[in-house]
């Protein structure tokens, strides 16, 4: 959307109001848009969308009666003129958005304030709307911005989608008192940044449009618990005021629930239960979204047995690398407990860690507590937990979301995933897990997609390694071929991406136990090689953890590999941000041995690379991404780049065996 150039407000009061709305009603759909992605994520979407539209509705009363400063020009015509019906509508929609359940000055910490309750229209009773899900991209947009604060979301959109310069920006988000405006231009320019497709594309998209809605019926269930309870309540409370009326000896009573924990320390009460339809409720598809499950959720006995074990544990617990031990500050979230084969499982998390506690299910004896960190999941990465990792085999208890569960062996690319029973409270059937020797005959791994109300055909792939969370693996193609550059990683669930895992899958056994969240196969250099060797394919993995550092292992494949014959290691670098959004330019260099018996060496660069320089047993500079040149036995080599940026690269960490 343009902002139109229209003429200074002059006239009467009814001129003002006809203009007002007649804007309003042609702008509508842009300024629901505003305020829909502007209001917090914690709103929820149903609730979200009834207030975006409630809060441009009662904006049109304020804007064709107030007074504003300069207006704000056309995208056009970056000149200042007068006060204009537009800028007033943005002003006050973009005000009340970012102010929405904001504490005002003096008011008592803890209170909500009232304007947040009151109630406004629209009513909406019975049903819940939402906005059609998007695709993989606008699901990792949308996630981006809820992490990002309001003034900044207000700034990407105004300057995307209504194509404002950041003066006008600047202007229009002072006049609505976004706190720290130069801050939220700031990050608007990084969400743009790290946007693949255009972001004004993807803002345009059902995902955020809040007028193209689809709706759903509430828990018709809990609607009725709810009814018959209001009715025992009041039936209760009616009893209560007769008996007080009745009986009062002036003292005061305290039931169990208002005693105030001691000493701060959760209890089993205490414990967060989030409801079975919050993740399709919200922005946010993370744990905080998982219901609490199982056969024994209400089971006292076994929950405080869990919670003690994190609480004051009395024997050694199992942690994952860079995992703090501290107990939880905070009462955690309950996502399952029940039986699982012969143990007894309980899953808890409380923001930042997963703790898994299981015990003997009979008499109630070995318990074992193992926690790992959880931050900054998202709908992959908290898609399945491990329930049952001893074995061969392992249960995992896997998200709501998840729609659909499969599995298959990446050594065998060409060969179909096969279906994964899952039982009701979402726990599969036992899946064989990678092992840990060296041992390379098989290497399975979860496929899973996702729900449509989250994304469309979203199918990822999940490697159990024996962590509480399996490892994420996704897959950055080859560049060019007629297609742009990919800036992020892809879900590896197609041919070409499971043809390169099946070189890498081998290497997974070395991922156990190292705290590992995802790894990304970047194949980012291909050649053609001499002596007929056939077609080369370079390749950057990188393993990043939880803790935010990651490895890298550089390799090369040729078209005259086995389908799951294990590429050539190159190079290996350990806590470094080679090959990732923070180290976008890579460079390795090899020996190589032709079929004909004849040793070369080889080096190739990523796509900014423009020229290599070769030293070591072989000396040579040539203007290419790429090169191979003959050099003695088994040669010893090092790389130089130079980049079209201007700045030169060197080679990846240190020479593989």
């Amino acid at each position: 959307m343009h902002l139109r150039s229209l003429r200074p407000d002059a006239g009467g009061a009814r001129t003002r109001v006809r203009q007002a709305e007649s804007v309003l009603v042609e702008q509508y759909g842009d300024l629901v848009r505003l305020a829909h992605l502007v209001l917090p994520a914690s709103l929820g979407r149903h609730q979200r969308v009834l207030v975006a539209h409630s809060i441009v509705q009662r904006a049109l009363r304020r804007a064709r009666t107030a007074r504003t400063a300069p207006a704000v020009p056309s995208p056009r015509e970056e000149t200042r003129g007068g006060d204009t019906v537009e800028r007033r509508l943005l002003v006050e929609v973009l005000r009340a958005a970012l102010t929405y359940g904001r504490r005002p000055r003096m008011w008592p910490a803890g209170w909500v304030h009232p304007g947040a309750l009151r109630p406004r229209l629209p009513l909406v009773w019975g049903l819940r709307l939402f906005p059609r899900s998007g695709g993989v991209d606008e699901l990792a947009l949308a996630q981006r911005l809820s992490a990002a604060p309001a003034a900044a979301r207000a700034a990407f959109l105004l300057r995307t989608v209504h194509g404002l310069s950041d003066d006008t920006v600047h202007d229009l988000l002072e006049a609505a008192d976004a706190p720290d405006v130069p801050a939220a231009l700031r990050t608007a320019g990084v969400l743009e940044e790290e946007s693949r497709r255009s972001p004004a594309a993807l803002l345009a998209s059902q995902e955020f449009d809040a007028c193209a809605l689809q709706a759903g019926p509430t828990d018709l269930l809990r609607r009725t618990r709810r009814a018959r309870l209001v009715l025992g309540v009041a039936a209760l409370g009616l009893v209560t005021a007769v008996t007080l009326a009745v009986a009062d000896d002036g003292t005061t009573h305290r039931t169990a629930s208002q005693v105030p924990t001691a000493h701060g320390v959760p209890s089993t009460t205490d414990l967060v239960r989030t409801s079975a339809g919050t993740w399709d409720n919200t922005s946010r598809v993370d744990f905080t979204a998982w219901p609490a499950r199982g056969s024994r959720a209400h089971d006292r006995s076994l929950l405080d047995r869990a919670l003690s074990a994190w609480t004051h544990p009395r024997s050694r617990i199992g942690l994952a690398p860079a995992t703090p031990a501290t107990p939880p500050a905070t009462a955690p979230q309950l996502l399952y407990a029940g039986n699982v084969d012969d143990r007894a499982v309980v899953l808890l998390y409380d923001g930042q860690r997963l703790a898994r506690y299981t015990e003997t299910r009979s008499a109630a004896r070995d318990p074992e507590l193992s926690v790992a960190r959880a931050d900054d999941a998202d709908v992959t990465t908290a898609a399945a937990v491990t329930l049952t990792p001893s074995g061969g085999t392992a249960r995992y208890l896997l998200a709501p979301w998840v729609a659909e569960a499969q599995t298959r062996d990446l050594l065998h690319p060409d060969v179909l995933a096969r279906a994964l029973h899952v039982s009701k409270e979402g726990v599969t059937d036992p899946v064989p897990t990678i092992p840990a020797s060296e041992n390379c005959d098989s290497r399975p791994v979860l496929q899973l997609r996702s729900s449509e109300r989250i994304a469309e055909h979203h199918a990822f792939l999940l490697a159990p390694v024996g962590d509480l969370s399996p490892v994420h693996l996704t897959y950055t193609p080859l560049p060019g071929h007629g297609t742009p550059p990919a800036r992020a990683p892809r879900e590896a669930t197609g041919p070409q991406a499971l043809l390169a895992w099946a070189h890498q899958a081998c290497s997974l056994t070395s991922l156990r136990d190292t705290g590992v969240r995802a790894v990304n196969n970047w194949d980012f250099a291909e050649q053609d090689l001499p002596d007929g060797g056939g077609h080369a394919v370079w390749t950057c993995a990188r393993a990043d953890t939880w803790r935010g550092s990651g490895d890298v292992t550089v390799s090369f494949r040729t078209s005259r590999y086995a389908p799951a014959e294990p590429g050539r290691t190159v190079a290996r670098a350990r806590a470094t941000a080679a090959c990732s959004r923070f180290g976008q330019h890579v460079v390795a260099a090899s020996g190589w041995r032709s079929p004909k018996g004849h040793w070369y060496a080889l080096a190739a660069g990523s796509r900014a690379v423009t020229r290599l320089s070769v030293s070591g047993d072989v000396t040579v500079t040539k203007q290419a991404r790429t090169l191979a040149v003959p050099a003695p036995h088994k040669p010893r080599v090092t790389v130089r780049a130079h980049l079209s940026t201007g700045e030169d690269l060197d080679a990846v960490g240190t020479p593989g065996t």
